[in-house]
């Protein structure tokens, strides 16, 4: 969390428990520390990154990342999908976050929690 701003905001989608807009960089920890309890197994496979700026990287940019990913949550369950994530920098800070998820609700959304 050291590259975030303390007003930073991060926004994840959907109508389960882990979605809504996370403001504060207390709130966003609080956030990544509980999917981190919620799944002892995650793996990131990074597809493609793409910068407003490259000449940018310590002033303000936008950063998006396609990635893949699969998990395990703690009772077992397994899971996998796809999104982007767009990053909005501010002086090399986080100021923004927002995901966008292939599949936020159904089968993937059951991994996160969400009822069945």
């Amino acid at each position: 969390m050291p590259n975030w701003r303390d007003d930073g905001v991060f926004i994840y989608p959907g109508d389960i428990p882990a979605s809504g807009i996370h403001e504060g960089k207390k709130a966003v920890e609080e956030w990544f520390r509980n999917f981190l309890e919620q799944f002892p197994e995650v793996a990131f496979h990074l597809k493609d990154i793409c910068v407003k700026n490259i000449f940018a990287m310590g002033g303000t940019n936008v950063v998006a990342v396609h990635w893949d990913i699969e998990l395990t949550n703690r009772d077992g369950r397994t899971g996998t999908n796809s999104g982007v994530t767009v990053i909005d920098l501010d002086g090399g800070q986080v100021v923004r976050v927002k995901d966008y998820i292939l599949d936020p609700e159904d089968k993937f959304g059951r991994t996160l929690g969400a009822e069945e």
